[in-house]
């Protein structure tokens, strides 16, 4: 038996086409960029989360000599969050993505596998989807409402 699957997105040229949130995450995300540590891959990835109360924590990714050690932008706000605001749901995540000097080639830069089962299991916890928004630096912006659609066949603790 053959089944499909459908993934629903939305996908935007600019960030103008943003709401007032979805472009102070975006430029959040971007600053956050610049701060990652990456004198091995050259690859900038930076991320910004917002908090049912509000708040945006931001992340970057941050690399080590001994591979791999080092950890994702998405990886480190929402560890950063789960540590500091443990009872706080994540509303929405935006990830901006690409070589430190920017190429038109760049594509909108996604979660890797490893962030989007870290998500996952936020997004398990709190009972509640999270929006997924990824990016590069020429405002090509792609949304899913959760993520699950980024990750349709999940791990989760229903399995254990």
């Amino acid at each position: 038996m053959k089944k499909e699957l459908t993934l629903n997105f939305d996908y935007f040229t600019a960030a103008a086409e943003l709401s007032d949130i979805e472009k102070t995450l975006f430029e959040k995300a971007k600053t956050a960029r610049e701060k990652a540590y990456a004198p091995y891959s050259d690859f900038f990835v930076g991320c910004a989360v917002l908090l049912e109360n509000g708040e945006i924590i931001c992340g970057n990714n941050q690399e080590n000599a001994a591979f791999p050690s080092g950890l994702c932008a998405e990886r480190t706000a929402v560890f950063y969050i789960g540590a500091n605001f443990p009872e706080q749901k994540i509303k929405k995540i935006f990830i901006v993505g690409g070589p430190r000097i920017f190429s038109e080639k760049t594509p909108a830069i996604p979660p890797c596998g490893a962030c989007r089962q870290s998500l996952m299991e936020y997004e398990t916890k709190q009972h509640e989807n999270i929006e997924v928004y990824f990016s590069n630096l020429k405002e090509e912006i792609y949304k899913v409402n959760a993520v699950k659609d980024l990750l349709p066949f999940y791990f989760d603790s229903t399995f254990l």
